[in-house]
């Protein structure tokens, strides 16, 4: 999705009313082909099922279609308004917990996940010995959540309110206002907590301070961008006691004598990244989820845009229910756990960055072994240590492991509207291993940053798994 600009500045996020006209139709439409042929084939009870209505039959059989296009639409907006990969973490996070705290009393097996994280409010509960319609609840509380930290609330807007009413077609008029107090209520109160976790306070902080010594980070080429969310550690973490409870050990002190471990970390980047065969630059591609990406022709720049490495696992998380039939509370259980790991793997991940402020590869390449030189992929503005990459994916593969197992195969086709690509995994940490490696391929990330990120991510997975009491 090329987006031509004069210069390499931040996107400016005024809305292009025509472009998103046409988009708010096709997000419509494609709730109605998805759940439609998902009425078809199964129901969350995985028994098949004929359509007579496609719009009738699609609400009373597959709440669990609408769950998972809710966040794909979500998806899309985070692409189009162009978020950091961190912040786009905290949007998922919130928003899809708003929704699990509403469906999730469609079976009262499951636990609420806010009564056990850190700082929610109770969550209002429905009036016993009265009908809901609790998948109206949840697009409701979705919605009210999520338009609060995203800039295009008007295609928002227009999907919740699609899909409301069409839910509102089979739902009396009764219950369809009571689920909708329900939902809104829900939603309220998760955003009450998102509005204390400090963000606000972040985006009005002294900006970074680069120290112009050989041995911290610097700013990179071809842009010299500004650090990405220097103050991330201040957010206020969901399971995680504190930003730094899962911190990695320090990194390779920064070194130009050859016989030093940073310096043979320097050189193995170097010598792997000027023989990168076809199959290792697809891996390295593959995994990118750089969310905007400054490209270079003579005087003109454009940026290209695209999911998150959050929003990749997030779209991972939507084949595993899919592929398993899973009824919609598993599936708004599956992606609220994704998101809560995501989220605490960005926060402790950013902690540590900022705290070693480690030189990225083609900084030291540049300056002892090639002034030319240049990584596979743009190497992203924020420090090296540790790999974000291996935290988060290392993050979101326990908790997902969790909830279907160590030999759950796959084929991950989330990059096939980007790059056309579909890739297989025998299982969610064989992903996450390919997902850290693939930077060192990348030509942006030392070995040791990609090991230790993944040690990392494993530890924050874990902590998010003891928070909610769920056995890894």
């Amino acid at each position: 999705m090329p987006i031509f600009v004069k210069i390499p500045q931040r996107v400016n996020h005024q809305e292009n009313k025509n472009e998103m006209s046409n988009i708010k139709n096709v997000f419509f439409l494609l709730l109605l082909c998805l759940t439609f042929n998902y009425c078809n084939n199964n129901n969350s009870n995985g028994k098949k099922e004929v359509a007579v209505d496609a719009t009738i039959d699609t609400v009373q059989k597959s709440p669990a279609t609408i769950m998972a296009t809710n966040i794909d639409m979500l998806k899309n907006i985070i692409v189009y308004d162009v978020f950091s990969p961190p912040v786009a973490s905290r949007i998922y996070a919130y928003a899809s917990l708003a929704q699990y705290e509403a469906i999730r009393f469609n079976d009262t097996s499951f636990i609420s996940f806010t009564a056990k994280l850190n700082g929610f409010a109770a969550i209002p509960q429905p009036i016993a010995g009265t009908t809901y319609n609790y998948t109206v609840s949840a697009v409701k509380a979705f919605a009210t959540m999520a338009e609060n930290v995203i800039f295009n609330k008007d295609s928002l807007r227009f999907y919740t309110d699609n899909t409301l009413n069409t839910l509102s077609l089979v739902t009396s008029k009764e219950v369809f206002n009571r689920s909708i107090q329900l939902g809104d209520s829900i939603g309220k109160i998760i955003w009450k907590r998102a509005s204390k976790d400090f963000y606000k306070e972040t985006r009005g902080m002294t900006k970074y301070n680069v120290e112009r010594i050989e041995e911290k980070w610097q700013p990179t080429p071809p842009d010299y961008m500004d650090a990405v969310e220097p103050w991330w550690n201040k957010i206020k973490p969901l399971a995680l006691d504190s930003c730094n409870q899962c911190a990695p050990a320090a990194p390779y002190s920064y070194s130009d004598k050859k016989e030093s471990p940073f310096f043979k970390e320097a050189l193995s980047v170097f010598k792997t990244a000027n023989s990168l065969s076809d199959s290792l630059k697809s891996i390295a591609t593959f995994w990118d989820d750089n969310p905007f990406v400054m490209n270079h022709s003579g005087h003109a720049a454009y940026a290209t845009k695209k999911m998150t490495p959050g929003g990749h696992w997030m779209a991972i998380a939507a084949k595993a229910c899919r592929n398993t039939r899973a009824n919609e509370v598993k599936t708004a259980q599956t992606f609220a756990l994704t998101s809560v790991a995501l989220l605490d793997g960005f926060i402790s991940c950013w902690d540590e960055k900022y705290r070693s402020q480690t030189v990225r590869p083609i900084t030291v390449i540049n300056k002892y072994l090639n002034p030319t030189w240049q990584p596979f992929l743009q190497t992203p503005p924020f420090p090296e240590y540790p790999s974000g990459h291996s935290v988060i994916s290392a993050s979101a593969a326990v908790v997902l492991t969790h909830l279907f197992g160590s030999q759950f195969n796959f084929k991950d086709s989330s990059e096939l509207e980007y790059q056309g690509v579909v890739r297989s995994f025998p299982n969610f940490y064989a992903a996450a291993d390919e997902a850290g490696i693939s930077r060192f391929y990348g030509g942006i990330h030392f070995m040791n940053a990609i090991h230790k990120g993944s040690a990392q991510g494993k530890e924050v997975g874990r902590v998010v798994l003891q928070k909610l009491d769920l056995r890894e």
